[in-house]
């Protein structure tokens, strides 16, 4: 099995820029074992009772909040009609998985909607993320602020699509050549492709995968993950991007049309190095 790291860029304080690969975009080699890892152990928490459960990765408490699972996005019906198979089978899977309410919650803030944002257990054990991911009812969505556990979570993913399970034997959530990503603008997909030339304006890294940046498809590395490149002279920044050139990648995100099909890259996790 090809191990997968997933470095944060709030810990890069020294070494050689060489590294880049491993160091600054994060590592996440996809992996082909079905085996599930073991999750890296969650701090200690509380128990929620869960009232009722509103879909794949969110559940309403008895206390009257809502709580979503941090860094996965399940289906949801109201995308589209043919999903609803699949969204119906990650919300049985959660409401099965919190009967007996949630475990060893820890929590990660709240997001726009004032959700609270939380990994949590199963009364056995099973981790809620980890069990969705792999049984192929949802995908790793990180966030800056939700970043924890991500190595392991993509770890799963990577074994669950390799398998072909739950939605990755749905042709909406294939992996999308990076010549297929302006089809599907606004929407929340995985795109591959080979860097083929690294630009810089505005303090912004742009990776580009076609041959006119115009058009093509182009994953932006936004100020706020330069600026964590703390003690950096520019010209150091500058070939923080150029080690890309020639790498196969693939990054997840929400496609936006800006001079073609673009993601925005805000945390390292949105980045994997593939082996092909």
């Amino acid at each position: 099995m090809s191990d997968s790291t997933a470095v944060s860029l709030h810990v890069l304080r020294g070494g050689a820029l060489a590294v880049l690969l491993a160091l600054v975009l994060g590592m996440a080699r996809a992996a082909a074992d079905g085996a599930m890892p073991s999750p890296t152990p969650m701090a200690a928490g509380g128990h929620l009772n869960v009232a009722r459960v509103i879909d794949g990765d969110t559940v309403a408490l008895d206390d009257g909040r809502v709580l979503r699972l941090a860094g996965i996005m399940a289906p949801k019906a109201a995308e589209a009609p043919a999903l609803h198979a699949l969204a119906e089978a990650a919300r049985d899977a959660v409401a099965a998985l919190a009967q007996g309410g949630l475990h060893q919650v820890t929590f990660f803030g709240r997001d726009r909607h004032d959700r609270l944002l939380a990994h949590a257990q199963a009364d056995d054990g099973r981790w809620l993320q980890g069990e969705l991911l792999a049984a192929g009812l949802a995908r790793v969505a990180t966030a800056p602020e939700q970043r924890a556990h991500a190595a392991d979570m993509l770890r799963i993913e990577a074994a669950a699509r390799a398998a072909g399970r739950g939605l990755w034997r749905h042709q909406r959530f294939r992996v999308l050549d990076v010549d297929e990503a302006g089809q599907f603008i606004g929407g929340f997909q995985l795109v591959e492709g080979t860097v083929l030339a690294v630009g810089r304006a505005r303090g912004r890294i742009y990776l580009n995968f076609g041959s006119d940046w115009r058009t093509d498809f182009t994953v932006v590395v936004d100020q706020r993950s330069l600026d964590q490149l703390a003690g950096r002279a520019d010209g150091e920044r500058r070939a923080v991007g150029e080690r890309l050139v020639g790498q196969r990648v693939r990054v997840r995100g929400w496609i936006k049309s800006f001079n073609g099909p673009l993601i925005e890259a805000n945390h390292p996790e949105q980045i994997e190095l593939i082996d092909r």
